[in-house]
């Protein structure tokens, strides 16, 4: 018999966590989704629009953690180990809350300008979120799908080196153009909050990959 066939028999059958995992990841990627629409817009209605609908998302994610939280303490059997599922659930949920805090800072601080740059940054969170999402997909049979699982991880990965590149590329501009103190702040926080945005989903993956290890 085949040794990821035969493992699969050891992989506990409580299939309550993947419906919850299911509905978080699609709630991120919504969520990344409106970023990348706010900061592809300069209309300041826009923002405010679209802010409200993130940050109502991110009510939703909370409520989503609280009853992954919930379930994780009323079950017995897990699919894998209960401080991964706990890992991994809080993961996303600093995604989630990294996505609203950008929003609503781009709100508050009401930059006059919204850098280009603000736009690739909102894109590869994007695309980050979306390969996460393949990935969460995937858990419900990790044994037979790791290699998807691995090429997703890999990546966000790829993702993160770009936005780290980005990100620098965008401070460098920012110093050396920006001659107003106030906007200076402002852009570099927002800039550091998207940056750290990615590396967040990034943490999501290496979750992900400490699961198939404990898996293999």
């Amino acid at each position: 018999m085949n040794i990821d066939k035969f493992l699969k028999f050891f992989v506990p059958k409580d299939h309550s966590f993947f419906p919850l995992f299911e509905s978080d990841v699609q709630n991120l990627v919504k969520a990344s989704e409106l970023l990348r629409e706010l900061l592809g817009s300069t209309d300041t209605g826009e923002h405010e629009r679209l802010y409200k609908e993130i940050r109502d998302i991110e009510h939703i994610g909370d409520d989503i953690t609280n009853k992954t939280y919930e379930q994780l303490n009323k079950s017995f059997i897990t699919p894998f180990d209960r401080e991964d599922i706990h890992e991994l659930t809080a993961n996303i949920d600093d995604v989630l809350d990294s996505i609203n805090g950008i929003a609503r800072r781009i709100c508050l601080y009401r930059p006059k300008q919204i850098m280009s740059i603000y736009k690739e940054m909102a894109e590869l969170v994007y695309e980050g979120a979306k390969e996460v999402e393949t990935a969460i997909h995937c858990l419900k049979d990790p044994v037979a799908n790791k290699g998807k699982i691995r090429k997703a991880c890999g990546i966000v990965t790829a993702i993160e080196h770009r936005a780290d590149e980005i990100y620098f590329t965008g401070i460098s501009e920012l110093f050396e153009k920006e001659e107003d103190p106030k906007e200076l702040i402002k852009n570099n926080k927002i800039l550091e909050m998207l940056e750290r945005c990615v590396d967040e989903e990034e943490d999501v993956t290496d979750t992900l990959k400490s699961i198939l290890i404990k898996m293999a």
